[in-house]
């Protein structure tokens, strides 16, 4: 199993111009890392649906990538969206699952079918072209450049080990920057940065 910091630390390294959108646990986790404009904390809102914004984003931005980090509890909740995800055909879309089969930001409870479930094989059922999953760290980073370059949809398991971050919130005293002031805020801001690139 990889840890958190093993999971997202070469991402860091490896993103470019990406949007990223990231939910629960993985939201501050992320803002430790990146402090770029088109990060988005997709947090305090219905749980479960990052991947469906990660997907609409990825349909009005056909010429950027996207990539969602989403917890395997959230994933849980909306199995649903990866037939659309896949019907849809979201060539620049990459969705990452953080399998440590907890809810971690609720109290670590333990996830229906925690240990048993392969998102990679729901994935390819679904018509996912391209799907992987992951427990070694070194196989991880090696692969991870060419992953964020494949045609997608694409879906990436990565098994963790579970973590203690706490809930995320929207306070001013945040020392990630993107979850300061409202979704709505936050929003407008990502929509602000797309427009000025455009």
């Amino acid at each position: 199993m990889l840890t958190q910091a093993q999971f997202l630390e070469p991402l860091a390294r490896h993103r470019t111009d990406q949007i990223v959108i990231s939910a629960m646990s993985l939201v501050r986790a992320w803002g430790r890392l990146s402090k770029h404009e088109l990060d988005f904390a997709f947090t305090d809102s219905a749980m479960g649906h990052a991947q469906s914004l990660a997907l609409g984003l990825a349909l009005a931005q056909p010429q950027r990538r996207v990539i969602c980090l989403n917890g395997d509890g959230s994933m849980l909740m909306s199995l649903g969206a990866l037939v659309t995800i896949a019907q849809c055909r979201a060539r620049n879309l990459i969705l990452f699952v953080a399998q440590n089969n907890t809810y971690e930001v609720t109290g670590n409870q333990t996830t229906p079918g925690a240990g048993a479930v392969e998102f990679h094989q729901i994935a390819f059922a679904c018509g996912f072209p391209e799907a992987f999953h992951f427990s070694d760290a070194r196989e991880y980073e090696r692969a991870l450049d060419k992953i964020l370059y494949l045609q997608g949809p694409v879906l990436v398991a990565v098994r963790l080990e579970p973590g203690a971050e706490p809930p995320p919130n929207r306070k001013q005293t945040e020392d990630t920057p993107y979850l300061r002031g409202s979704l709505a805020d936050a929003a407008h801001r990502l929509k602000a940065a797309l427009s000025n690139e455009q």
